[in-house]
């Protein structure tokens, strides 16, 4: 440890505190300027580099993303994460890496933690433990103790402020050729479709990118709880939910704003992730003339897309009968994708089928390991190429 950070260590928590509470009690931006004067009306008898050293410390935490934000910008990183022990992790095109880098102590997580949720116009606090909020092109979540046994956790998805090409992104795919073909089909058709796969596997990459094909005189409407998908295309308008204040009252859930996108003349409506009840609303929306919806979902493969949509219906009082007919009816495809090597893929086309009462998904297209091999489905999707599904 150099001499200037041993000298940073012996101020006492109080002083510190006393400087954060100091730095943030107004409104005025947090500067290197104010820090340093800030530091200076504490009375503390710091040699130059120890007070230079200080205020970077100061300047880190409280600015941007604090001691994230340098990982944040790097080329590559999608994912910047803070454990309990307060050391920080990366996750990129090299898969889960350590930066080698610790926050000083749980106060300073904490304090960052609540700081970020504050800036992004959430709350985070004993009564609220665990939230979202976004910051520029990151999604931040945040929970501290006692709900993080180790110590405040925070996790930071950082989306790309240009949204890939879907050519472009399909050049670290396997048969990209096949796929590409596949997937403008599907838009050009106005085939509803989900997106289906694990967390980090790519699905909102994918479905941005899908976007950008979408003829440019259609209004895509996008709803999220927090919003995401960035699309290159001319006319996109998003609407992001809002959680409830301590009484609950003033939430706008994901089921209100898709029954809200209805009245805005959608041509496309996009659920960024169904996750629960606003599934109800989703298939409705599908199943009365509105063609070409997009959405992601979490799953492990196609086939196991009819148990979560059932389990979603489920939170909106739906039964499983009546989840798999609308589902029958309004859903034409599933696209899964998956990470492999380092590289997001699509690996699985499936087209929605419905026979003796079950909710199927027919091979259409399937990533193998020297190639893609077309299924059952495939000519299925070509049938009357020229007029939508």
């Amino acid at each position: 440890m150099s001499e200037g950070a041993q000298e940073q260590a012996l101020i006492s928590p109080d002083r510190m505190d006393a400087l954060r509470e100091q730095l943030t009690s107004t409104s005025e931006p947090v500067t290197a300027s104010r820090i340093a004067e800030a530091v200076r009306a504490q009375g503390m008898a710091l040699s130059s580099g120890t007070a230079q050293q200080l205020v970077r410390t100061l300047r880190d935490e409280l600015v941007g993303l604090g001691p994230l934000q340098q990982f944040a910008d790097q080329p590559g990183v999608t994912d910047v994460v803070l454990d309990g022990h307060g050391m920080i992790w990366t996750d990129g095109a090299a898969g889960l890496r350590s930066t080698g880098v610790q926050v000083g102590s749980e106060n300073q997580a904490r304090a960052l933690a609540r700081r970020l949720i504050s800036v992004s116009g959430g709350r985070l606090d004993e009564g609220r433990p665990c939230a979202d909020g976004r910051i520029g092109n990151c999604r931040i979540h945040a929970v501290i103790p006692p709900i993080a046994v180790e110590g405040t956790m925070i996790s930071v998805r950082v989306a790309r402020s240009r949204t890939v090409a879907l050519e472009d992104l399909a050049g670290q795919w396997n048969s990209a050729e096949e796929w590409l073909r596949a997937i403008r089909r599907i838009i050009s058709a106005r085939m509803n479709l989900l997106v289906s796969g694990a967390t980090g596997s790519g699905k909102t990459s994918l479905l941005a990118a899908m976007l950008g094909e979408v003829p440019a005189e259609e209004r895509i409407i996008i709803v999220e709880d927090t919003t995401e998908i960035q699309a290159d295309h001319p006319h996109v308008i998003h609407l992001q939910g809002r959680v409830g204040n301590v009484e609950g009252a003033g939430g706008v859930d994901m089921g209100q704003l898709v029954r809200q996108t209805l009245r805005m003349r959608p041509d496309r409506l996009i659920v960024g992730e169904c996750r629960g009840a606003e599934l109800r609303d989703f298939l409705t929306a599908m199943n009365t003339g509105h063609a070409g919806a997009l959405g992601t979902v979490h799953a492990n493969s196609p086939d196991a897309v009819p148990a979560r949509l059932a389990a979603m219906g489920a939170l909106a009082g739906l039964t499983p009968d009546t989840v798999r007919i609308q589902a029958a009816v309004a859903l034409h495809a599933v696209v899964h994708v998956e990470r492999r090597h380092g590289q997001r893929m699509p690996v699985k086309l499936s087209l929605v089928t419905y026979a003796d009462d079950r909710l199927t998904m027919e091979p259409a297209l399937t990533t193998t390991g020297d190639g893609a091999e077309c299924g059952p489905g495939w000519e299925q999707l070509w049938t009357d190429e020229e007029a939508p599904l």
